[in-house]
């Protein structure tokens, strides 16, 4: 029997879904179009779609260097391990509702296997996550002023300004670490107080780590790091849609590209199906037609895209969940440290 939280999640799974395949059909209403889709779909160009493979390998690899500086603790966690964990961290973040919960418990457990600290741990997640949004403001800004000095369809100077503003908060946000150290423990407290005696000890858990984490002094270059190699990941995946465009035969459309980009990643995070499934694939067709693309082009570039960055990662990440899973069956490749509530040593 589906309990009444499994129902709603079915539901916004079909909905979310719907919305981006009626999208995609309306786009292709014409049964020329969807001929002409599906062969530019069926016949990709090799260079562009091997270019657009590695661009998202890229990207991946981007994200792992990423988690590599935000640790930066005496442990060095070697970056083949933090590759295959940033394989699998995609393919639950593209697969598994409960996001971005999930892949979160489920880096924290890794980088615990490795022997890194809690504090460290826990404020390395909160790090990468806030640098990732930092970053997309940023790309999503830069979307808008390009489209912004485009010919056609320029959007409103305020949404630039807005968005502007947004990246440089969260910016100051990132480098005043206690302060967000603060919000969190306030979070738990207040959780704390409705559970009243009764509180589970993972809470009390929680609050302990929130508390050692304001012990970790990552440094303000380190955190600046961090955001740049977001943004490079972010930029590489942005990259691999327009390498989909080349692939499918199609004119790259530069001026909408960051904008639709920037908009599909913010749909793909919204409580409906996974990954944005379906929902990512109509709202970044139809920006882009809305911006000059032909209608089959865009349609036929935007799925050989997802089909790269959904469905090709997902797999492989699930893949390497696998081969993880084995190894560790067979013996365990790394030891959690065995005193997790010391104090950290982190270097700058």
């Amino acid at each position: 029997m589906w309990s009444t939280a499994g129902r709603g999640r079915l539901v916004r799974w079909v909905l979310g879904v719907a919305l981006g395949v009626a999208a995609l059909a309306t786009l292709l209403a014409g049964r020329g179009e969807l001929a002409a889709a599906r062969a530019q779909l069926t016949h990709p160009a090799t260079g562009p779609a091997a270019a657009a493979v590695s661009l998202e390998a890229a990207s991946l690899a981007a994200y792992a260097l990423a988690q590599r500086r935000a640790l930066a603790t005496a442990v060095r966690v070697p970056l083949a391990r933090l590759a295959v964990v940033t394989l699998v961290n995609d393919a639950l973040a593209l697969t598994v509702p409960g996001e971005p919960a999930v892949s979160s418990a489920y880096r924290y457990a890794q980088y615990r296997r490795a022997g890194v600290d809690a504090p460290v741990a826990g404020w390395a997640i909160v790090t990468v996550m806030v640098a990732q949004a930092v970053a997309l403001s940023a790309v999503l800004a830069l979307g808008i002023v390009v489209a912004l000095l485009s010919a056609a369809h320029p959007p409103a100077l305020a949404s630039t300004l807005v968005l502007l503003a947004v990246v440089l908060v969260a910016g100051i946000g990132l480098l005043q670490r206690n302060r967000a150290v603060r919000m969190l423990s306030g979070a738990v407290r207040v959780a704390r107080r409705a559970f009243g005696a009764r509180r589970p000890r993972a809470l009390e858990r929680v609050e302990g780590v929130l508390t050692q984490m304001r012990e970790v002094h990552p440094g303000r270059a380190g955190q600046v790091a961090v955001i740049a190699w977001a943004a490079s990941a972010w930029l590489a995946d942005a990259a691999c849609l327009a390498a989909a465009f080349a692939a499918v035969h199609a004119t790259i459309p530069w001026r909408a590209l960051l904008l639709a980009y920037g908009i599909a990643q913010i749909l793909a995070v919204l409580p409906l199906a996974p990954g944005g499934l379906g929902l990512v694939e109509g709202g970044l067709a139809v920006i882009l037609v809305a911006y000059g693309a032909p209608h089959a082009a865009a349609v036929a570039a935007v799925l050989a895209y997802r089909l790269v960055t959904y469905w090709g990662a997902a797999a492989v990440g699930w893949a390497a969940f696998g081969l993880q899973a084995v190894r560790r069956a067979r013996g365990p490749s790394g030891t959690a440290s065995s005193d997790p509530g010391r104090a950290p040593r982190v270097t700058p």
